[in-house]
């Protein structure tokens, strides 16, 4: 594959261009042909091989740990890698970023028939470290990331339903094969994922943005509870659940995910250190000295708070919305929910019978509650029909 263009082998036999940066109206309808060999038996990895195995390919699983291969294949992710079976034809290195290249180059030697896709959360050391040590099998390997996951690790919170719906991110390099772009395609495709192509660098950035800064905003905003009040606590509800609710991530693996892409990290980091800075100071101006009285009301406080609240809507309204496109404002309806079994399934039943389709759901606890708050996301025209519906079949509705 060139450089100038990512470009893959349609099922017809022609070539189609797939901008990077851009979702791929393609719908690859050739699935992915076994034996498929997943090296690292992890969440990513147990939860590819559970989703390819369910729709009857091949997979062989390996891994550093006898204990998590095995795990891996009785949850139905995979057969345990043994010399002396089929060579795969499609080896997907599911390991830590800091180790994967090596793992990568190693597969293309070990396996010289085989394509070879990594789907480490970081690309550019990884394939420049691939391209270095392995140039000649270089148009064998394709970089991919799904990306999904969970705050917990492990083969054990694995799920054959993990990528569906997910972004499939496709990262060729400029000696990329067509055929391996396709087969990069194809087993999106096959696990329910949509499409985009990034390259390396642009790759990096953008998740750097969107999930590298998140998770360490999350685990700092965590690590102040550390030494909180108890009465402090008790107070918690859904925004600081919401906000440290990726703070329960597994260190060591995103110690090797953030120092892969520090460079990227440390740029949105100081970015918002600057936006952080200009709030402290709009703040700080409502305190004055111990003979002046303190306005905490002033202009430049409220200014301050004011910018970061509504460049804030800004952002979170680009945040595509369930459907792909533009983020939709949903209206919510909030229902008091008893905190006994089958209440949320008669509440879900209640608003089918309402006609009324749910966009998204939250539910909230307040501590030593026996209820709890269902919050309902419905597109605005059906808040008032739901809200009348539900009260008319006997359910508390609470205002918000």
């Amino acid at each position: 594959m060139g450089d100038k263009e990512n470009q893959e082998v349609g099922t017809s036999g022609q070539e189609n261009t797939l901008p990077i940066g851009t979702k791929s109206p393609i719908t690859v309808t050739v699935g992915t042909k076994g034996p498929v060999l997943i090296i690292g038996a992890g969440l990513i990895g147990g939860s590819l091989g559970m989703a390819l195995a369910r729709q009857g390919v091949e997979v062989y699983l390996r891994d550093a740990s006898p204990t998590a291969v095995s795990l891996a294949a009785s949850l139905g992710a995979g057969k345990v890698w043994e010399s002396g079976l089929p060579a795969p034809r499609l080896v997907v290195v599911a390991t830590p970023p800091d180790v994967t290249a090596n793992v990568v180059e190693a597969s293309l030697q070990e396996f010289p028939a085989a394509m070879v896709f990594d789907v480490s959360s970081v690309k550019t050391p990884i394939v420049s470290a691939v391209l270095a040590s392995a140039a000649e099998a270089a148009a064998r390997y394709c970089s991919v990331h799904p990306m999904a996951g969970k705050e917990v690790n492990g083969v054990g919170a694995a799920s054959a339903d993990l990528f569906t719906g997910r972004p499939w991110v496709i990262v060729a390099h400029e000696k990329t094969s067509s055929a391996a772009v396709l087969a990069a395609r194809t087993l999106g495709t096959d696990v329910g994922a949509f499409l985009i192509a990034l390259d390396p660098q642009e790759h990096d950035r953008a998740v750097a943005l969107v999930s590298h800064v998140p998770q360490l905003v999350s685990s700092l905003m965590g690590g102040l509870l550390i030494e909180a009040p108890v009465t402090a606590l008790e107070l918690a509800g859904g925004g600081l659940r919401d906000v440290t609710r990726v703070a329960a991530s597994d260190p060591r693996l995103w110690n090797a995910i953030l120092s892969g892409n520090a460079p990227a990290v440390k740029t949105i980091l100081e970015e918002l250190q600057r936006n952080l800075s200009d709030l402290i100071a709009g703040l700080d101006s409502g305190q004055t000295t111990s003979e002046t009285p303190t306005d905490p009301w002033s202009t430049s406080a409220v200014g301050a708070v004011n910018t970061v609240m509504t460049r804030g809507n800004e952002g979170v309204g680009r945040i595509p919305g369930k459907h792909g496109d533009a983020a939709s404002q949903y209206g919510q309806v909030a229902v008091l929910v008893p905190d006994e079994p089958g209440f949320l399934g008669r509440l879900f039943q209640e608003i089918g019978q309402a006609n009324i389709n749910i966009e998204d759901f939250r539910l909230e606890h307040s501590l030593g509650q026996a209820r709890g708050l269902a919050i309902i996301y419905v597109i605005p025209a059906s808040v008032e029909p739901l809200t009348a519906h539900l009260q008319g079949a006997g359910w508390s509705v609470a205002s918000l």
